[in-house]
This record gives C-alpha cells, sequence and structure tokens, in this order.
C-alpha cells in the first residue's frame, strides 16, 4: 500500500522539529558557520538566533516565524558583523534581546535594545533623533529610555527630540547629571540596574570624560563602551588621564573573554592601521586588519568585536608587549600608565 505523498514530508518535518529541540546547541551554529563567523558565548550568543533556542525561549511557531523572517540577502551576507540595516540578536534561554545598530552622523553608532517579551526599548548614545525615529517606526516600537555613556554632544544630541515624541527617560552618570540633556535616572560605579528584566552592570569607565560610563548586560555577554573603549583603540584623553584610562580599561579586561563589544564609533579600520605601525608582527593582528578591511570595503560594519580578540590586537591591552614598546622607544622602567600615555600620544599623531 502507497502512502499519501504529504505523508512524507510530513513525518521529515517532524522529524526534524524533535532533532532541533533535543541536539545540542552547536548544530545549528555548524549548519550556519557558512553564513557567519560568530560564535557562541557564554549565556548568549551574537549571531542570527539558531531554531533550538528560539522553540524552548519561546514557542514553536514564534521561533520558526523569527528563523524563516530572515531575509536570505542577509544570511548570505553576513561576516563576522552584521549588515547595519538588520538585528544581532543576543539570546539565552531565559531572555531574549535584540539589538540593532544604527548608524548616525558621519561614523557614530546608536544601538537600539529592544526585549521582545516586554516590548521595552531603548537607545544607547543616540548622537542624532531622526535615524533612532526611522527604526523605531519600520517596526511600530515605542522608545522607553535614553542610555548615554557621558555627555559629548555626538552621543547625546538626540535626547531632547526623542524624549519630547516618546517620553522615554534619560539615563547616565551621577557626574553629569549637569551635563547630559534631559537626564532623569543618575547611576554610579557599582550601581546595578533592570532594562526589563535585564540586569544592567554600570560600570566608571573615566579617562575620555571623567563621567564615562559603560553598560555591561552580564545575561546576554555584552557591553556598550561609548568611547571608552573602540575595537583597536581607546577614546582621546579629553578630560581624564592616563592612570584613569588604564583603570576603566582594566576594568573591561576584568570580563569575561566572549563578552561582545559595542563601541560608539565606526573607528576600526583607521585604528587596525597605527596598531600594525607599531605591531607589525602580531599574527593574528595582521589577520583581524585584513578582515577589517574587507569589511569595510563591503560597506560592513566592525562591531561588535570581542573582548578576547581585543587582548589578542588592541595596542591599548598590549601595554606590556615588547614590540610595541621598542618601536615607541618606551623606557624599560616606564609603568603602565606611563607606557599607555605614550601610545596614546603616537595615535593622536599618526
Amino acid at each position: 500500500m502507497q502512502l499519501p505523498l504529504f505523508i512524507s514530508p510530513l513525518f521529515l518535518f517532524l522529524g526534524f522539529l524533535i532533532f532541533t529541540l533535543w541536539i545540542p546547541d552547536t548544530f545549528p551554529l555548524f549548519l550556519l558557520s557558512s553564513m557567519t563567523t560568530h560564535t557562541k558565548g557564554r549565556s548568549g550568543v551574537c549571531v542570527w538566533p539558531d531554531v533550538r533556542q528560539l522553540c524552548i525561549g519561546k514557542s514553536l511557531l514564534y521561533g520558526f516565524m523569527r528563523l524563516f523572517s530572515i531575509p536570505l540577502k542577509t544570511l548570505r551576507g553576513a561576516s563576522r558583523s552584521l549588515r547595519v540595516d538588520q538585528f544581532c540578536s543576543v539570546v539565552n534561554l531565559s531572555s531574549s534581546l535584540l539589538i540593532e545598530l544604527v548608524p548616525c552622523l558621519e561614523d557614530n553608532y546608536a544601538y537600539l535594545l529592544h526585549d521582545v517579551d516586554t516590548g521595552t526599548v531603548g537607545v544607547v548614545d543616540p548622537s542624532e533623533a531622526e535615524p533612532i525615529i526611522d527604526a523605531l517606526s519600520k517596526k511600530d516600537l515605542n522608545l522607553t529610555y535614553i542610555l548615554n555613556t557621558h555627555h559629548h554632544h555626538d552621543h547625546t544630541g538626540g535626547n531632547a527630540v526623542l524624549k519630547e515624541r516618546y517620553g522615554a527617560k534619560v539615563i547616565g552618570s551621577e557626574v553629569d547629571k549637569e551635563r547630559i540633556p534631559g537626564i532623569d535616572i543618575y547611576l554610579s560605579d557599582g550601581d546595578k540596574w533592570m532594562f526589563a528584566g535585564h540586569e544592567v552592570h554600570i560600570i566608571a569607565t573615566p579617562g575620555h570624560t571623567q563621567g564615562h560610563v559603560s553598560f555591561y548586560f552580564p545575561g546576554s555577554g555584552a557591553i556598550f563602551t561609548g568611547d571608552a573603549l573602540f575595537s583597536l583603540s581607546c577614546g582621546k584623553l579629553f578630560e581624564g588621564t592616563p592612570q584613569q584610562m588604564l583603570s576603566s580599561l582594566e576594568k573591561i579586561m576584568s570580563l569575561p573573554d566572549d563578552t561582545s563589544i559595542f563601541c560608539g564609533h565606526e573607528y576600526t579600520l583607521s585604528n587596525s592601521k597605527f596598531a600594525l605601525s607599531i605591531e607589525p608582527k602580531n599574527k593574528e593582528l595582521q589577520s583581524y586588519a585584513a578582515h577589517i578591511a574587507h569589511l569595510r570595503n563591503k560597506g560592513l560594519p566592525t562591531v561588535p568585536t570581542t573582548l578576547k580578540l581585543e587582548k589578542a590586537c588592541n595596542p591599548f591591552f598590549r601595554i606590556w608587549s615588547t614590540e610595541i614598546r621598542q618601536k615607541l622607544n618606551i623606557a624599560v622602567t616606564a609603568d603602565d600608565a606611563e607606557a599607555l600615555a605614550v601610545i596614546q600620544r603616537a595615535k593622536d599623531n599618526f
């Protein structure tokens, strides 16, 4: 007796469904390995969410809707960083946080944070309002919070318009309460704040400015560093000292290696050229620099990076490097803060 034609596809579908719910987490990532080089983190991923995670975290229907709603052009074009106009999902088994990179001004990045469970939306460092409004309108979202890493206008320029339009609460450093436009909630180093059920650790990272803070989401393994840390560099010392910047970078370096770093500017290509000029024999840096050039040639962002990668390649994380110290004639007796100051001056004059 021959089975109806629809029976076989049905069994195949059910088998696939059961398989994805029981196989190890690594299998869906293996399937995606030809499309993206992102790797799974400690408690989250910065790749398109895989079937198993979505099905457990939400429901079977929601998971498959999310999976198959991903544009094919995005999957084909995905590389170490995602396309500027697409979501990068940070997912774990207990929560789901979507991060959308929004280009602003000439080279700034703002970030939309969207908790899909509650509909809560935040934006980190809105340089200007219009790109944020456009991104929210496309997804019919309302803005709940504005998070500012520091007071500079290219990170707060959109505050007033966004606050008036959406009634969003502005969050920033206690130190900057007189300098951040429209600030409502003041936070200090070591504070913990909740974003729609996601714990956020406030890390004071002065150096670029005195009131600079970074927002660390330990549950998702992500940190928003503003202008304290860039890929392959750190911020200029407009208000702080080398010792302050060193202490700030050491705080970030103490986080897990798989932490995803979302910085405030697309400076990575120029930063890579400087880094190679002072540590040309660094093989990992050579490889990363080539990858950066490839991404930028395609108009793709280099964000996020990872802490592990920065430890291997960022000269401000490698002040102990013999090659760097010899290239810049840093005295053997120079301490780490003095070495950082020399590297910073060389970078400023590069």
